[in-house]
């Protein structure tokens, strides 16, 4: 295999003036592969084969040369840029004229023991010989490699005392930006910092809230997902499971795929080199694991060697970052025209045939690349490797005081801090236009293309560009996406969903699963009067005051208005017996007038009768103020009406009773007590206890009235619309003095309930003083404990009842002899009885 790259770098490589000799100890890691001499050296580090063998050391003979193995295409064309890039310097009359610049490329067989070694002998200045080819070593000026982060750490931190500058065109590592640690360190590559934060948002983007993370266990895995989960977690991303391996331990990758195989995520953010990825995808294909989101980075979202017959059942649909694509002009013609022609004689037959088979078997042998060249163009890393020998260059070109005319100072001792500095000021644009510069950490700005594992109808995979990601831009134009041209895993054109606990919907909150991540959690309905209008609400939101939660709790709606109405049941009933009391004690009233003359009218006090009745009318009437929206003037009108109404019953009763006792005394022999209680007495002691009433009701108004009030505080969903007393005192005032009034009638009616009478009216107004007085005692607990409008229902109840009591005792009576014994309504009947007693 040393031997299959030594002939395709020695016969497509074109000789330049400066080229002194070719030079290959096979076999030896101190040796290079291939150098060049020139005016200023730059030390090459690249693992063109992937796999190395190391001898046996069993101390009974001398240990042999560690043996590579497995060609690293990859690298191979690196080198091939490098020498490119050299050679079209050396052409380059502006750039370092006179100046040339010469190479030596080590094979570091993907160790990093082949990797120390080498370096080591880079940094060797002692010259060596190797039979008659070899002669003579340049100072190294600088180097370039290695291409994976590990290798090129102990590349760094070897060559670091000593202030040489290491160019890296593909180690990502954050790591690599510590400049107290790598002070000599540049790479043609952003670091790792902006690619995992960008995987982080593309996660975030696509509204998955479940993944599944595996990365290389090393430098450039462990940093990387190390910064990923900082920003996963800041961004509200759950990490089902974080599993790392490295390509050495087939152990711990068998758990990885088994880690995978039972997780739930449905999305697998894969921050691993493609070494790894391929050994990942050889054990996913083996099991059968397909239909899992991949989300890769640059290590391997583009590289050709994971495409494979099964690969694209496990990694179809993947989506990842990529190194920004440049074509590097001319490159395809000097790599593919100088190897087709010199690497494959077979196909010229000259006259010399055992040469002929010689070059057949040769190319039989090489026919494991024929096809090296159909994707040159899909080396992304190309680029970097260019650009880091022109960064080298102008900084050189600095250096030695280079003038277009006058060439270079040749003579000037460039020593390797001299380049670093130099190399930090490097500003230049490359022909294909693309900007070179470094950052203060040593790195290039981030730029990633978006790509996308799609198959082409004819079954050929493809990296399809679907957006792009430019650190350079301002925030909020970094990150660009076509998500219409994306092909989802297993070649949906869904994209999938990947989250531990499905969404909760408006009228819920999210409740936490004790121990897992917050994005596993229970949907808990809001509880009564609380509302989540959003979906994956953390906590529902208590509604305003007059507002209550809806049926799906997602929605603040006014509450339900409470009031006792005139269209409800209850309210037809209640004004149903108001007017049917006030059209009774009318009609009381007009039968009383049609028989005023008759001697039961005349001897009960006629005009107190009226004034009775005219009073329960106002008393039954009154009720209606209670029915209703309750408004201002209606919460006023309704207990100072109530108040005075009833005042005015009760003086008309106690008015009466009165009478009843004068009457009696004014009987007897001597007596002469009705002057002092008289019609006009009569009338006066009614408006006087009225009058009172009209006193309190006045001070009430206009200390404290009565007001509309929304009572929220018996149910948590209505609004209940009531009057607030206002003035608890003057409400009480009011109801005490009525029942002072109906005491006081009850006690004077109850001494003359045993009167000698015919027709005692003592004893009904007893009965009704005693309804009267036992419905407004059951009142108080009853108006107390009843909710909402059933307390007005209550007050009113007890308005009609004591109303009713009052017509029905003192006038049923009455009204029964006028209408059904109208025999006994003769002054000689009504007196009969009273007369024979005395």
């Amino acid at each position: 295999m040393h031997i299959f790259l030594f002939t395709l770098l020695f016969f497509h490589h074109r000789h330049t003036k400066a080229e002194k000799t070719l030079c290959r100890m096979l076999g030896d890691p101190k040796y290079p592969l291939l150098f060049k001499d020139g005016d200023v050296t730059i030390g090459t580090l690249f693992a063109i084969h992937s796999k190395e063998t190391l001898p046996s050391f069993e101390f009974t003979q001398k240990p042999q040369f560690l043996s590579c193995s497995s060609v690293n295409v990859r690298d191979f064309r690196m080198a091939q840029t490098m020498i490119f890039a050299i050679d079209e310097i050396n052409r380059i009359e502006s750039l370092l004229p006179n100046v040339y610049i010469g190479y030596r490329i080590y094979d570091t067989c993907g160790s990093r023991l082949s990797s120390m070694s080498a370096t080591m002998a880079l940094m060797n200045d002692k010259d060596f010989t190797a039979e008659d080819q070899c002669n003579g070593q340049s100072p190294i000026h600088a180097i370039i490699g290695e291409t994976e982060s590990s290798s090129t750490i102990v590349l760094s931190r070897t060559t670091g005392p000593f202030k040489i500058p290491v160019i890296s065109p593909s180690a990502t590592c954050e790591c690599l930006s510590n400049r107290k640690e790598y002070p000599s360190f540049f790479r043609t590559i952003a670091s790792d910092y902006h690619q995992s934060r960008a995987l982080a948002y593309i996660v975030k983007h696509f509204g998955w809230s479940w993944v599944g993370t595996v990365n290389s266990d090393n430098d450039y895995g462990n940093n990387g997902m190390a910064i990923f989960l900082k920003t996963a977690q800041e961004e509200g991303i759950c990490v089902e499971y974080s599993e790392k391996f490295y390509r050495t331990e087939p152990e711990n990758l068998q758990k990885v795929v088994d880690i995978i195989k039972q997780g739930t995520a449905k999305v697998i953010v894969a921050f691993i080199s493609h070494v790894e990825m391929g050994s990942l995808l050889e054990q996913l294909s083996i099991q059968n694991i397909t239909g899992l989101q991949m989300i890769g980075v640059e290590g391997w979202i583009t590289a050709k060697s994971l495409i494979t017959p099964n690969s694209f059942h496990v990694l179809g649909g993947s989506l990842g970052f990529a190194v920004r694509k440049i074509d590097i002009e001319g490159f395809s013609d000097y790599v593919v025209k100088a190897f087709w022609d010199k690497s494959f004689p077979c196909s010229e037959r000259d006259g010399n045939s055992s040469q002929h088979e010689l070059n057949c078997r040769r190319c039989q042998d090489l026919l494991f690349l024929k096809n090296y060249n159909e994707d040159v163009p899909e080396e992304r890393y190309l680029s970097n490797v260019y650009k880091a020998v022109y960064a080298i260059a102008y900084a050189l070109h600095s250096l030695l005081k280079c003038k277009e005319q006058e060439g270079c100072e040749k003579g000037l001792t460039i020593k390797p801090h001299q380049v670093v500095e130099a190399l930090k000021n490097v500003n230049f644009t490359i022909k294909m236009g693309d900007h070179v510069r470094f950052d203060s950490t040593g790195s290039a700005v981030a730029q990633y293309e978006v790509v996308n594992w799609q198959q082409d109808s004819n079954g050929s995979i493809k990296f399809k560009h679907v957006g792009y990601y430019d650190a350079s831009k301002a925030p909020h134009q970094r990150f660009v996406l076509n998500t219409e041209n994306i092909i989802w895993a297993g070649g949906q054109l869904e994209k999938p969903r990947s989250v531990c606990s499905e969404s909760c919907p408006p009228g819920t909150r999210k409740a936490a699963q004790k121990g897992r991540p917050v994005c596993c959690y229970d949907c808990i309905p809001c509880a009564e009067g609380e509302i989540s209008n959003e979906t994956d609400s953390n906590n529902c939101k208590q509604c305003p005051g007059e507002y209550w939660s809806n049926a799906e709790k997602n929605e603040c709606v006014l509450k339900a208005v409470e009031f006792l109405s005139f269209t409800e049941v209850m309210g037809i009933v209640l004004v149903f017996f108001s007017l049917f009391g006030a059209g009774l004690t009318a009609l009381v009233a007009l039968l009383f007038y049609s028989k005023k003359d008759t001697p039961i009218v005349k001897s009960n006090n006629s005009e107190l009768s009226f004034l009775l009745l005219f009073s329960l009318t106002l008393c039954f009437l009154c009720s209606l103020t209670f029915i209703g929206r309750p408004t201002e003037w209606s919460c006023m009108l309704r207990h100072t009406a109530f108040g005075i109404t009833f005042v005015l019953c009760i003086s008309c009763v106690l008015g009466k009773t009165i009478v009843v006792l004068m009457a009696f005394k004014a009987t007897l022999p001597g007596s002469n007590v009705m002057k002092w209680f008289g019609p006009a007495q009569q009338r006066l002691s009614v408006l006087a206890f009225t009058f009172i009433q009209v006193l309190i009701c006045v001070l009430w108004l206009t200390i404290s009235p009565p007001f509309p009030f929304k009572n929220m505080k018996y149910y948590k969903e209505t609004v209940i619309l009531e009057c607030s007393l206002g003035s608890t005192i003057g409400f009480s005032a009011v109801l005490g003095y009525i029942g002072l009034l109906a005491v006081l009638c009850f006690i004077l009616a109850f001494l003359a309930r045993m009167l000698p009478d015919n027709f005692n009216e003592a004893k009904f107004i007893t009965f009704s003083m005693l309804i009267f007085c036992a419905v407004w005692i059951t009142f108080i607990p009853a108006y107390v404990s009843s909710p909402g409008k059933f307390t007005v229902a209550v007050e009113i109840f007890a308005i009609l009842a004591s109303s009713f009591g009052l017509l029905f005792c003192i006038f049923a009576p009455k009204c029964f002899i006028i209408l059904f014994k109208p025999e006994e309504n003769t002054k000689q009947h009504v007196m009969g009885k009273c007369s024979k007693s005395l």
